[in-house]
């Protein structure tokens, strides 16, 4: 279906505002008063923001968009097929791409998960800039652990079915990682690619090129506290066992509105399952 076309001067203001960083609301509301489908002014800002960065690539230094994973399912619909289970669409949002999903894991896939984890948790690290290597930092609090893809039934379970849900290839996945954050223990706002203009990322794009989306999984409920919050849009999803919240990012570029955080957990503990998903082959 081909996307409604903007006018000169309706697409001159979006592509002003939307560079800008201009909130979404802002952006569509006069083509919603005008009586445009809201699916289809989100399509025609997308796509007009889309030909500006590639007009004008060389003089903005933005990087163009690439591919990314999207749901298997149509727009719209409430319950996603993952192949070996329904999964429910509570919240979704278009700019950014970020998707509530309900029951994606059951509570016994999160109590395993914990338990093979346990043992094996650490300090949490960031990416280096400098070397691409594993630096503790004082933004992100929690410990963790990796399962390398496919390294025992559970995990080659999850990772089939993310592979199914959102229709991207398996091998163009990073392993799961699990984290606990006790109480008061969170990660600062951060985005989830490889910054292009950072030596260390030159490192990590040669496994598997840029990341292009994430899955945060909820293994338990915490008492207070310990929300994923999108600062940039006002989105904050409650940890809930089982749910997840999906999102993708489209270039290395804080004009997907992708920073987000993990809340300091007020009481109790939270425990997360984090994959990532590259733009090609990650091994």
């Amino acid at each position: 279906m081909s996307v409604r076309q903007l006018s000169t001067a309706q697409e001159a203001r979006v592509v002003e505002q939307a560079m800008a960083g201009a909130d979404p609301d802002t952006v569509l509301r006069p083509l919603l008063d005008a009586g445009w489908d809201e699916q289809a002014a989100i399509d025609a800002v997308q796509a007009a923001v889309t030909r500006f960065i590639e007009r004008n690539a060389q003089q903005t230094g933005l990087p163009l968009p690439v591919p990314v994973p999207v749901p298997a399912e149509p727009n719209g619909a409430s319950v996603l097929d993952a192949g070996d289970r329904p999964v429910q669409v509570l919240a979704s949002l278009m700019l950014p791409r970020v998707l509530v999903l309900g029951g994606l894991l059951a509570d016994e896939e999160c109590d395993a998960l914990i338990e093979l984890a346990r043992a094996r948790l650490r300090r949490s690290t960031t990416v280096d800039p400098a070397t691409g290597g594993d630096q503790v930092h004082a933004d992100r609090t929690s410990r963790g652990t990796y399962f390398t893809r496919g390294e025992n039934a559970l995990c080659a379970r999850i990772d089939a079915r993310i592979a199914r849900l959102l229709d991207w290839p398996l091998d163009h996945g990073e392993g799961l990682q699990v984290l606990q954050y006790p109480p008061g223990a969170e990660y600062r706002p951060h985005h989830d690619y490889f910054h292009p203009a950072e030596p260390g990322s030159r490192v990590l794009l040669q496994r598997g090129g840029q990341r292009v989306a994430t899955v945060v999984m909820y293994l338990n409920t915490p008492r207070r506290g310990g929300a994923t919050t999108f600062p940039d849009v006002h989105m904050e999803v409650a940890a809930v066992k089982g749910n997840a919240v999906f999102f993708s990012y489209d270039r290395a570029h804080p004009m997907t509105r992708t920073l987000h955080a993990g809340a300091p957990v007020l009481e109790g503990e939270k425990w997360i399952a984090t994959k990532w998903l590259r733009e090609r082959r990650h091994d």
